[in-house]
């Protein structure tokens, strides 16, 4: 079985599964505050950044400090248990199927779960900055290029977290603990984008893109540097080190 249909097969068994519902409620309840406190955008103009780029700066920097993040933890955890329940994984380690190759065609469903809930916020970010502009008089909706560039830009900074997430679900059987690790792992961020070591922390990744393109809009606020030398490295060793892991620990305790 080659590897995308693996992936399609680990798809359909979530297409029944409430983790895209909930991909959806978090998306709607993340834009309400911003359609409600549209007004507030203006008085940001003292920082120094127009209006349309602040309702959309801060809805996306509370979508990457928590909203996302404790969406995907949640999704994570119902996508290993998916096989847990029912005793499924059992079924599929007595398939000729090399567990590495099924613990990755689960990561990879991880991968575009996440897609699709960046693709959810910005369909949620065009219809509220159009509320906010029937309601406020003034034109909140930036470029769909804009729009776009960044909302790429935090999915990729998101996938050695993902990585992480996905790893506790495998290493961890009891969901709440699986659950409250990740959640926890989310409260540091804000305080790491503030050091100069931000990049070793790949939690806090997705609120540093978004932070620095916030100071880089506002005129009056400092700018945050991104540095690729030694963000990328890090990143990319993170991101293995947490998957060799997972496919270390992947079905073991099933195994035995």
């Amino acid at each position: 079985m080659s590897f995308p249909v693996l992936v399609g097969v680990e798809w359909k068994k979530i297409r029944r599964s409430k983790i895209l519902l909930i991909l959806g409620i978090a998306a709607v309840m993340l834009w309400i505050p911003s359609i409600l406190n549209a007004h507030l955008n203006f008085g940001m103009q003292a920082e120094g950044i127009s209006p349309e780029h602040n309702f959309f700066i801060q809805g996306f920097m509370g979508m990457a400090w928590f909203m996302f993040p404790a969406a995907m933890v949640v999704c994570t955890v119902m996508l290993a248990q998916t096989e847990r329940s029912g005793n499924g994984i059992l079924r599929m380690l007595a398939l000729p199927i090399s567990t590495g190759r099924l613990c990755l065609a689960k990561y990879a469903v991880l991968l575009m779960l996440a897609a699709i809930q960046f693709a959810m916020m910005i369909g949620m970010y065009y219809i509220s900055a159009a509320v906010a502009s029937q309601t406020q008089g003034y034109e909140f909706l930036l470029p769909p290029l804009f729009v776009w560039k960044q909302a790429v830009a935090m999915y990729v900074s998101a996938v050695p977290m993902l990585a992480f997430f996905w790893m506790l679900s495998v290493c961890i059987h009891t969901p709440i603990f699986s659950v409250g690790i990740g959640l926890a792992s989310i409260v540091p961020s804000v305080l790491m984008i503030n050091t100069k070591v931000w990049f070793v922390y790949p939690m806090d990744y997705p609120f540093y893109v978004i932070t620095a393109k916030y100071g880089e809009l506002a005129a009056n606020i400092a700018e945050m540097k991104m540095d690729f030398n030694p963000w990328v490295p890090i990143a990319v060793g993170f991101t293995g080190i947490c998957l060799a892991v997972a496919v270390g620990y992947f079905g073991r305790s099933e195994r035995r």
